[in-house]
Protein backbone atom coordinates (compact mmCIF):
# COMPACT_ATOMS: atom_id res chain seq x y z
CA UNK A 1 0.00 0.00 0.00
CA UNK A 2 1.17 3.82 -1.02
CA UNK A 3 -0.08 7.12 -0.03
CA UNK A 4 -2.25 6.88 -3.26
CA UNK A 5 -4.58 3.96 -2.10
CA UNK A 6 -6.18 5.31 0.91
CA UNK A 7 -7.16 8.66 1.72
CA UNK A 8 -6.65 9.34 5.54
CA UNK A 9 -8.85 11.99 7.19
CA UNK A 10 -10.65 12.74 10.51
CA UNK A 11 -13.77 11.28 9.04
CA UNK A 12 -12.01 7.81 8.61
CA UNK A 13 -10.52 8.30 11.41
CA UNK A 14 -13.92 8.54 13.78
CA UNK A 15 -15.10 5.79 11.69
CA UNK A 16 -12.17 3.34 13.51
CA UNK A 17 -12.38 4.63 16.96
CA UNK A 18 -16.29 4.03 16.74
CA UNK A 19 -15.39 0.46 15.74
CA UNK A 20 -12.50 -0.19 18.26
CA UNK A 21 -12.42 2.30 20.38
CA UNK A 22 -15.52 4.03 20.76
CA UNK A 23 -14.89 5.55 24.38
CA UNK A 24 -12.66 8.02 22.27
CA UNK A 25 -14.55 8.85 19.11
CA UNK A 26 -15.94 12.08 20.29
CA UNK A 27 -12.72 13.82 20.74
CA UNK A 28 -12.17 16.75 18.40
CA UNK A 29 -10.19 15.49 15.52
CA UNK A 30 -7.54 17.09 13.41
CA UNK A 31 -4.30 16.98 11.06
CA UNK A 32 -0.89 17.09 13.17
CA UNK A 33 1.55 16.43 10.44
CA UNK A 34 2.50 13.97 7.87
CA UNK A 35 5.59 12.57 8.31
CA UNK A 36 7.85 9.57 6.48
CA UNK A 37 6.03 7.10 7.10
CA UNK A 38 2.98 8.22 8.92
CA UNK A 39 0.36 10.43 9.43
CA UNK A 40 -0.57 11.99 12.84
CA UNK A 41 -4.18 13.25 13.76
CA UNK A 42 -4.47 15.28 16.67
CA UNK A 43 -7.11 13.44 19.36
CA UNK A 44 -8.69 16.16 21.63
CA UNK A 45 -6.04 18.25 23.40
CA UNK A 46 -3.61 14.81 24.64
CA UNK A 47 -3.90 12.27 22.50
CA UNK A 48 -2.86 11.59 18.79
CA UNK A 49 -3.76 8.98 16.29
CA UNK A 50 -0.39 7.70 14.28
CA UNK A 51 -1.46 5.53 10.85
CA UNK A 52 0.91 4.13 8.42
CA UNK A 53 0.56 6.22 5.13
CA UNK A 54 3.65 5.76 2.79
CA UNK A 55 5.93 2.97 3.23
CA UNK A 56 4.97 -0.41 3.70
CA UNK A 57 7.57 -1.02 7.12
CA UNK A 58 5.66 1.82 8.52
CA UNK A 59 3.30 -1.21 9.94
CA UNK A 60 6.13 -2.78 11.69
CA UNK A 61 7.34 0.59 13.34
CA UNK A 62 4.18 1.07 14.97
CA UNK A 63 3.85 -2.31 16.28
CA UNK A 64 7.40 -2.07 17.50
CA UNK A 65 6.46 1.33 19.33
CA UNK A 66 3.34 -0.15 21.06
CA UNK A 67 5.86 -3.04 22.66
CA UNK A 68 8.20 -1.38 23.49
CA UNK A 69 8.11 2.30 24.16
CA UNK A 70 5.53 2.39 27.25
CA UNK A 71 8.52 0.65 29.14
CA UNK A 72 10.92 2.26 28.62
CA UNK A 73 9.22 6.14 28.79
CA UNK A 74 9.06 6.18 32.17
CA UNK A 75 12.63 6.36 32.81
CA UNK A 76 13.39 9.16 30.18
CA UNK A 77 13.79 12.65 31.55
CA UNK A 78 11.53 14.33 28.54
CA UNK A 79 8.29 13.71 27.10
CA UNK A 80 7.68 11.27 24.56
CA UNK A 81 4.52 9.61 22.87
CA UNK A 82 3.21 7.26 25.02
CA UNK A 83 1.39 4.60 23.12
CA UNK A 84 -2.15 3.84 24.88
CA UNK A 85 -4.24 1.72 22.11
CA UNK A 86 -3.34 -0.29 19.14
CA UNK A 87 -5.88 -0.21 16.84
CA UNK A 88 -6.17 -3.34 14.28
CA UNK A 89 -6.03 -3.70 10.35
CA UNK A 90 -9.68 -4.09 9.27
CA UNK A 91 -12.08 -3.46 6.41
CA UNK A 92 -12.06 0.14 6.91
CA UNK A 93 -8.33 0.39 6.72
CA UNK A 94 -6.29 -2.39 6.23
CA UNK A 95 -3.46 -1.58 8.76
CA UNK A 96 -2.11 -1.29 12.19
CA UNK A 97 -2.31 2.35 13.79
CA UNK A 98 -1.86 3.81 17.40
CA UNK A 99 -3.34 5.79 20.04
CA UNK A 100 -0.64 7.35 22.06
CA UNK A 101 0.21 10.29 23.93
CA UNK A 102 0.28 14.09 22.41
CA UNK A 103 3.32 15.83 23.10
CA UNK A 104 3.24 19.56 22.47
CA UNK A 105 5.94 21.46 21.18
CA UNK A 106 8.22 22.91 17.98
CA UNK A 107 9.98 20.70 15.98
CA UNK A 108 13.61 21.89 16.61
CA UNK A 109 13.97 22.35 12.46
CA UNK A 110 11.55 24.91 12.42
CA UNK A 111 12.74 26.46 15.83
CA UNK A 112 15.94 25.83 17.36
CA UNK A 113 16.92 25.98 21.02
CA UNK A 114 18.26 29.48 22.38
CA UNK A 115 19.34 28.24 25.84
CA UNK A 116 22.40 26.39 25.02
CA UNK A 117 23.44 24.86 28.10
CA UNK A 118 20.30 24.05 28.71
CA UNK A 119 19.09 22.47 26.12
CA UNK A 120 22.91 20.16 26.17
CA UNK A 121 22.24 19.15 29.70
CA UNK A 122 18.41 18.00 28.71
CA UNK A 123 19.73 16.26 25.66
CA UNK A 124 22.26 14.50 27.70
CA UNK A 125 20.19 13.32 30.45
CA UNK A 126 17.50 12.14 27.84
CA UNK A 127 20.18 9.72 26.28
CA UNK A 128 21.70 9.02 29.48
CA UNK A 129 18.97 7.74 30.25
CA UNK A 130 18.02 5.69 27.16
CA UNK A 131 21.05 4.55 27.16
CA UNK A 132 20.92 1.63 28.96
CA UNK A 133 21.51 -2.11 27.88
CA UNK A 134 18.75 -3.75 25.89
CA UNK A 135 17.22 -7.43 25.93
CA UNK A 136 18.16 -9.77 23.45
CA UNK A 137 14.96 -9.82 22.28
CA UNK A 138 14.91 -6.23 21.98
CA UNK A 139 14.52 -4.61 18.05
CA UNK A 140 17.67 -4.66 15.72
CA UNK A 141 18.17 -1.61 13.76
CA UNK A 142 17.20 -0.68 10.24
CA UNK A 143 20.76 0.29 9.03
CA UNK A 144 21.50 2.18 12.73
CA UNK A 145 22.97 1.42 15.53
CA UNK A 146 25.69 -0.91 13.48
CA UNK A 147 28.98 -0.64 12.53
CA UNK A 148 29.60 2.44 9.92
CA UNK A 149 31.01 0.12 7.12
CA UNK A 150 27.67 -0.87 6.90
CA UNK A 151 26.64 2.51 5.40
CA UNK A 152 29.56 3.02 2.98
CA UNK A 153 26.94 3.11 -0.27
CA UNK A 154 24.37 5.42 1.30
CA UNK A 155 27.74 7.75 2.52
CA UNK A 156 28.76 7.80 -0.87
CA UNK A 157 26.15 8.42 -2.98
CA UNK A 158 24.81 11.02 -0.50
CA UNK A 159 28.19 13.38 -0.98
CA UNK A 160 28.03 12.21 -4.64
CA UNK A 161 24.60 13.70 -4.82
CA UNK A 162 25.08 16.47 -2.78
CA UNK A 163 28.90 17.35 -4.46
CA UNK A 164 26.73 17.52 -7.94
CA UNK A 165 24.19 20.06 -6.78
CA UNK A 166 27.18 22.70 -5.76
CA UNK A 167 25.91 21.73 -1.93
CA UNK A 168 29.36 20.68 -0.17
CA UNK A 169 32.20 23.23 -0.46
CA UNK A 170 34.91 21.11 0.71
CA UNK A 171 33.75 17.31 -0.14
CA UNK A 172 37.69 15.70 0.68
CA UNK A 173 37.46 17.46 4.33
CA UNK A 174 33.79 15.33 4.25
CA UNK A 175 35.39 12.12 3.23
CA UNK A 176 38.25 12.38 5.63
CA UNK A 177 35.76 13.21 8.50
CA UNK A 178 33.82 9.84 7.57
CA UNK A 179 36.86 7.93 6.61
CA UNK A 180 38.52 8.61 10.17
CA UNK A 181 34.92 7.83 11.83
CA UNK A 182 35.16 4.68 9.59
CA UNK A 183 38.95 3.67 11.04
CA UNK A 184 37.44 4.23 14.57
CA UNK A 185 37.31 1.34 16.75
CA UNK A 186 34.03 -0.67 16.58
CA UNK A 187 31.34 -0.57 19.69
CA UNK A 188 32.40 -3.68 21.83
CA UNK A 189 29.78 -2.35 24.60
CA UNK A 190 26.82 -4.27 25.25
CA UNK A 191 24.00 -3.79 22.92
CA UNK A 192 22.46 -0.40 24.23
CA UNK A 193 18.46 1.24 23.49
CA UNK A 194 18.85 3.75 20.72
CA UNK A 195 16.27 6.10 19.72
CA UNK A 196 17.97 5.86 16.40
CA UNK A 197 16.70 8.71 14.41
CA UNK A 198 17.42 12.01 16.41
CA UNK A 199 17.46 14.51 13.98
CA UNK A 200 16.07 18.68 14.44
CA UNK A 201 12.29 17.27 12.90
CA UNK A 202 12.44 14.58 15.94
CA UNK A 203 12.97 16.88 18.97
CA UNK A 204 10.71 19.42 19.98
CA UNK A 205 11.49 22.55 21.45
CA UNK A 206 10.17 25.30 24.09
CA UNK A 207 11.23 28.37 25.62
CA UNK A 208 14.55 28.01 24.25
CA UNK A 209 15.30 24.48 25.41
CA UNK A 210 14.17 20.70 24.57
CA UNK A 211 10.59 19.95 25.49
CA UNK A 212 10.06 16.55 24.04
CA UNK A 213 11.02 13.27 21.57
CA UNK A 214 9.26 11.91 19.29
CA UNK A 215 8.97 9.50 16.59
CA UNK A 216 10.64 6.21 18.00
CA UNK A 217 10.21 4.53 15.07
CA UNK A 218 13.82 3.23 14.35
CA UNK A 219 14.12 2.49 17.98
CA UNK A 220 16.48 -0.34 18.19
CA UNK A 221 19.72 -1.32 19.80
CA UNK A 222 23.37 -1.32 19.04
CA UNK A 223 26.18 1.35 19.30
CA UNK A 224 25.32 4.65 21.00
CA UNK A 225 27.15 6.68 18.90
CA UNK A 226 24.68 6.68 16.23
CA UNK A 227 22.27 8.44 18.43
CA UNK A 228 25.49 10.88 19.60
CA UNK A 229 25.64 12.45 16.30
CA UNK A 230 22.39 14.51 17.18
CA UNK A 231 24.36 17.31 19.28
CA UNK A 232 26.14 18.26 16.18
CA UNK A 233 22.74 19.36 13.94
CA UNK A 234 20.54 20.24 17.39
CA UNK A 235 23.06 22.13 19.22
CA UNK A 236 25.10 25.53 18.96
CA UNK A 237 28.67 25.06 18.74
CA UNK A 238 29.21 26.70 22.08
CA UNK A 239 26.89 23.94 23.94
CA UNK A 240 29.05 20.75 22.80
CA UNK A 241 30.66 20.76 25.64
CA UNK A 242 28.05 21.18 28.20
CA UNK A 243 26.49 18.13 26.42
CA UNK A 244 30.02 15.53 26.72
CA UNK A 245 30.06 17.03 30.29
CA UNK A 246 26.73 15.67 31.18
CA UNK A 247 26.56 12.55 29.27
CA UNK A 248 27.25 9.50 31.30
CA UNK A 249 29.31 7.21 30.89
CA UNK A 250 31.69 9.92 29.53
CA UNK A 251 31.83 8.71 25.69
CA UNK A 252 35.17 7.41 24.67
CA UNK A 253 37.32 8.48 21.86
CA UNK A 254 36.48 6.53 19.02
CA UNK A 255 33.22 6.54 19.94
CA UNK A 256 33.02 10.34 19.58
CA UNK A 257 34.61 9.87 16.26
CA UNK A 258 31.97 7.49 15.07
CA UNK A 259 29.59 9.96 16.18
CA UNK A 260 30.57 12.16 13.79
CA UNK A 261 30.60 9.36 11.30
CA UNK A 262 26.79 8.97 12.01
CA UNK A 263 26.35 13.41 12.21
CA UNK A 264 27.98 13.45 8.57
CA UNK A 265 25.47 11.08 7.51
CA UNK A 266 22.51 12.92 9.11
CA UNK A 267 23.90 16.06 7.71
CA UNK A 268 23.97 15.15 3.84
CA UNK A 269 20.47 13.91 4.17
CA UNK A 270 19.40 16.89 5.93
CA UNK A 271 21.36 19.16 3.11
CA UNK A 272 19.98 16.65 0.27
CA UNK A 273 16.04 16.88 1.73
CA UNK A 274 16.29 20.76 2.72
CA UNK A 275 17.50 21.69 -1.09
CA UNK A 276 14.56 19.06 -2.57
CA UNK A 277 12.11 21.63 -0.20
CA UNK A 278 13.57 24.82 -1.13
CA UNK A 279 13.35 23.63 -4.75
CA UNK A 280 9.95 22.01 -4.64
CA UNK A 281 11.09 18.84 -5.41
CA UNK A 282 9.16 15.94 -3.99
CA UNK A 283 9.80 14.72 -0.57
CA UNK A 284 11.41 17.96 0.30
CA UNK A 285 12.01 20.29 3.19
CA UNK A 286 13.58 23.43 3.49
CA UNK A 287 13.61 23.51 7.00
CA UNK A 288 16.26 20.44 6.80
CA UNK A 289 18.50 22.56 5.33
CA UNK A 290 20.11 25.12 7.69
CA UNK A 291 21.04 22.97 10.70
CA UNK A 292 22.69 20.22 8.14
CA UNK A 293 24.43 22.84 6.80
CA UNK A 294 25.76 24.18 9.81
CA UNK A 295 26.53 20.50 11.39
CA UNK A 296 28.60 19.95 8.10
CA UNK A 297 30.56 23.07 8.53
CA UNK A 298 31.46 22.31 12.25
CA UNK A 299 32.04 18.94 11.08
CA UNK A 300 34.87 19.69 8.68
CA UNK A 301 36.49 22.18 11.31
CA UNK A 302 36.94 19.24 13.66
CA UNK A 303 38.99 17.17 10.44
CA UNK A 304 41.31 19.84 9.75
Amino acid sequence: MTSTEIEITAELIRDLLRDQHPDLVDRPVRLGARGWDNQLWRLGDDLAVRLPWATQSADALLRKEHTWLPALAPRLPLPVPVPQRLGEPSERFPRPWIVTTWVPGSPADRVPVTRAAKAAESLAAFLTALHHPAPAEAPAGRGRGGPLTDCAEHFAKWLSSADELGLVPDPEAVRAVWEDAVAAPEWAGPALWLHGDLHPANILTADGTFCGVIDFGDLCTGDPACDLAAPWLLLPEEAMDYFHTAYRPTADAATLRRARGWAVLRALVGILIGDAGVHGRPGGKPTWGPPAHNALRRLITTAR
